[in-house]
């Protein structure tokens, strides 16, 4: 099946400019929407390219953003100075391709892998009916007791993170060594110069630990229909912890798939029979509770400020083919100048 890709530059409040990215079945209206949320380091347009080509394929209109300072995004590499702003970015760029008028009677679904499982819970939580579901794929949603830090290093750190936020100096192992199970997949994910592959700055560590513990502190508070996907030899966030979000949630809708012998990165580091078993969990879920022509009211107006906007499209290979000028597109981002 085709799939079309198109990408923009939009313009956060804080004046950072924000790079979008999209996924689109090429000859017909997707049957709901699905927004992704990378993980720490991470980024959409290449990382990720696969799962939108996938769920684009199957039917799904799939969108991202590259958080500020990840990616094609500007902004310190890999700086988190607030993680509030994240989730505003976020919120505000999702809801503005949700109130566009061919989207607003879509199903909609984030989609989270680790750190982006917290943004996912975290947008949950400030719009709580909003969302109609979320896949989450090993969330970071609770600090593992395996590897909390002591009290006392995590004063000495809050001590000095507003002289020296941005020093990178926050000791860790090799994250992309522990993620990725297939060697060729690693040094592919390894070569990607546009994923943070350095130490993790001092504030930016600091606010991922307390976002780790608000989200914990608020397990119950998540109503929305999930499913949790989580390998069982993960040893960068806790099966446990995904557990514990299972149990604790009061959602009605609740699924949880451990998977015996997989790593972290379960759709991009896996052996391809594990990634098509993967996917295949996450599409049939996404099916099972999408609905078309749903009735919405309008959120709040979206305030980016589109900067650029390219388009081409995407064979099921993934094999790039550009678009030819025929009017505004189907499916453009909401900058209102697209004349692809």
């Amino acid at each position: 099946m085709d799939v079309e890709y198109h990408e923009e530059y939009v313009m956060n409040p804080r004046g950072v400019q924000l790079f979008t990215c999209g996924w689109l079945p090429a000859s017909y209206s997707p049957k709901a929407l699905v927004f992704l949320c990378h993980g720490y380091g991470m980024e959409c347009s290449v990382f990720m390219k696969a799962c939108g080509v996938k769920l684009a394929a199957a039917g799904f209109g799939v969108f991202g953003i590259d958080y500020e300072g990840h990616g094609k995004s500007t902004g310190a590499r890999c700086y988190i100075q607030k993680f509030d702003h994240l989730v505003a970015d976020c919120d505000r760029f999702f809801k503005s391709i949700c109130d566009m008028e061919e989207y607003r009677r879509k199903s909609r679904f984030l989609y989270g892998e680790s750190m982006g499982g917290a943004v996912a819970l975290l947008l949950h939580r400030k719009d709580p009916t909003f969302w109609d579901g979320a896949v989450l794929a090993a969330p970071m949603c609770k600090i593992s007791e395996k590897v909390k830090p002591h009290p006392v290093v995590v004063t000495l750190l809050t001590q000095v993170e507003e002289l020296i936020p941005t020093w990178k100096i926050v000791p860790t192992k090799d994250v992309i060594n522990s993620a990725f199970k297939d060697p060729v997949k690693r040094e592919k994910i390894r070569k990607n110069k546009l994923i943070y592959q350095d130490k993790p700055r001092l504030k930016t560590a600091l606010e991922l630990l307390r976002t780790s513990m608000d989200v914990e502190d608020s397990l119950s508070e998540v109503k929305m229909p999930f499913f949790i996907l989580h390998g069982k030899a993960d040893t960068v966030t806790d099966p446990e912890v995904s557990q514990a979000l299972y149990e604790r949630a009061t959602s009605a809708d609740k699924t949880i798939k451990l998977y015996a012998g997989m790593w972290h990165g379960l759709t991009a580091g896996e052996p391809d029979d594990n990634v098509e078993l993967v996917f295949a969990d996450i599409v049939a879920w996404l099916k099972e509770r999408s609905q078309d022509g749903r009735v919405r009211a309008p959120s709040e107006p979206a305030t980016y400020q589109q900067v650029s906007c390219e388009f081409s499209n995407i064979d099921s290979n993934s094999t790039l083919i550009r678009g030819q000028p025929q009017g505004r597109r189907r499916g453009c981002f909401p900058c209102g100048q697209c004349r692809m």
